[in-house]
């Protein structure tokens, strides 16, 4: 390694890569970044199983709130992409209703309507103060009709926490809120209204699932600077030293960890202050099932994207139509199809993984979503240990006290797991906290997306406009 600054990435997943493409982007070639598995694209690579059908380890898309993004995913893949118009939907009280919910209670049995109406009435003009948790916060918003029909067991399902276990922090564009005149006035005209959201237009890569973005960005680095097989087991940033299974230890000025925030803390063996926080994280574990099917898809799921469950008796709290993002999804288009569903896991609400496969087929069944006499030629089941970063109460407080600790050690903790920030763990954010973590290290760049979610989610590089703005001003 030369003479300049030496930077060590841990991780190949999307912030990992993002770093080390930003790098070699700007011509410091003084680093190298080595991965735990042997496959890039940590949480975001894709799996094909032996029978020839691709797997996500989730239900991901891909939309975007930069432009620096936009144009690095048209380099990886130029135009093997697949555009799609989200459609969403919920299943519940034996029904579909298009997502959001809240904006389309018309559909509800008249009960559940009336409920979700009353509910919805209590609470306008409350002028409560800011609520201490996400259950509180549902309660204040939406009241108790929406919250006990839909919203809190449908968190329940996908956080795998209580909602009053939750902060309210992580937010911002993950929650449609409340306009109760467009909900009246949907009522009103029976009009269904799905246009909400930051990905109701996303692509998908025709070939090889999301992970085919991940690994092209990984062969388009220098080989020599990378490495898999590489599980780290201790760090010493008295040494900014990093230690490996297999013996092999490296030197580093400044460490680009990706890996879970509470795993790198346990690996800080000369700073036991900082290894004991570990245990104060809470995450949650998913279970990720394919079921691949002989035949085509049926009718009335031909146009949909994904559909949410909230109601206990079903397993999953979300199943993608995964055929319907490519066709080159199942080994034989136009003749198979596929779904791919989500089931979470925390201490608060166990799963068992000897039989989660066969609970979430008959759940499919269920609901409708199979028949009994569907040919299902595929069944493939992965748990991911670390599934999602937990905003649980103290969460921010947490981060705030951890973070400038790491960075007076050479550490800067970026990405899903290592930033533990949901509010900005997308694709798109998690490669733009690698390549921002890079400019700031070598230039004293701000890291808008780590320290501003709500800005940098605003809108298409508003963040990084807004601090221009703000510069000019101050000029």
């Amino acid at each position: 390694m030369d003479s300049e600054r030496a930077i060590v990435i841990i991780g190949a997943g999307p912030t990992g890569l993002g770093a080390a493409w930003r790098l070699e982007e700007l011509g410091h070639k003084n680093w190298r970044l080595f991965e735990a598995a042997d496959v890039a694209g940590g949480l975001a690579s894709s799996v094909v199983d032996d029978r020839g059908f691709t797997w996500d380890q989730g239900g991901h898309v891909l939309f975007s709130h930069y432009s620096y993004f936009d144009s690095l995913m048209e380099q990886l893949l130029g135009d093997a992409w697949v555009s799609h118009t989200r459609e969403s939907w919920v299943w519940m009280r034996n029904q579909f209703i298009p997502y959001p919910l809240q904006n389309n209670i018309w559909r509800l049995p008249e009960e559940d309507l009336i409920k979700c109406l009353k509910g919805l009435l209590a609470v306008q003009g409350n002028g409560r103060p800011r609520p201490g948790t996400f259950r509180e916060w549902i309660l204040d918003n939406f009241g108790s009709g929406l919250a006990d029909v839909f919203m809190l067991p449908y968190n329940f399902k996908v956080w795998a926490f209580d909602p009053a276990a939750l902060g309210t922090g992580w937010m911002g564009e993950r929650v449609a809120t409340v306009d109760l005149a467009r909900i009246l006035e949907n009522l009103v005209l029976k009009r269904d209204d799905c246009g909400w959201g930051p990905n109701a237009q996303f692509r998908f890569p025709l070939r090889g699932g999301t992970g085919a973005i991940w690994r092209s960005l990984y062969d388009r680095l220098p080989p020599e600077r990378l490495a898999q097989g590489k599980r780290v087991v201790e760090i010493s940033p008295t040494d900014r030293s990093v230690k490996f299974a297999d013996g092999t230890s490296i030197q580093y000025d400044h460490l680009i960890s990706t890996m879970p925030l509470d795993c790198l803390l346990r690996t800080l063996t000369d700073r036991p202050d900082l290894a004991e926080k570990a245990d104060e994280f809470r995450f949650s574990s998913s279970h990720i099932v394919g079921v691949g099917l002989a035949g085509k898809v049926p009718e009335a799921l031909s146009t949909k994207c994904w559909m949410y469950f909230p109601e206990p008796e079903v397993p999953f709290y979300r199943v993608t139509v995964f055929s319907n993002y490519s066709p080159y999804n199942v080994p034989e288009p136009g003749q198979q199809w596929s779904l791919l569903c989500e089931v979470s896991e925390s201490p608060a609400k166990p799963v068992d993984q000897e039989r989660v496969t066969n609970e979430v087929i008959a759940g499919l069944r269920r609901v409708g979503l199979i028949f009994e006499d569907c040919s299902i030629v595929s069944v493939w089941h992965r748990r991911l240990g670390y599934g999602y970063p937990t905003p649980f109460l103290g969460r921010d407080e947490l981060l705030e006290s951890i973070d400038p600790e790491l960075r007076e050690l050479g550490i800067w903790s970026r990405g899903r797991f290592g930033a533990w920030k949901y509010e900005v763990s997308n694709q798109d954010h998690s490669i733009m906290q690698g390549v921002e973590a890079v400019d700031h290290i070598l230039s004293g760049a701000e890291e808008l997306t780590y320290h501003n979610p709500d800005l940098v989610n605003a809108g298409k590089d508003s963040g990084r406009k807004r601090v221009e703005e703000h510069r000019n001003g101050h000029a």
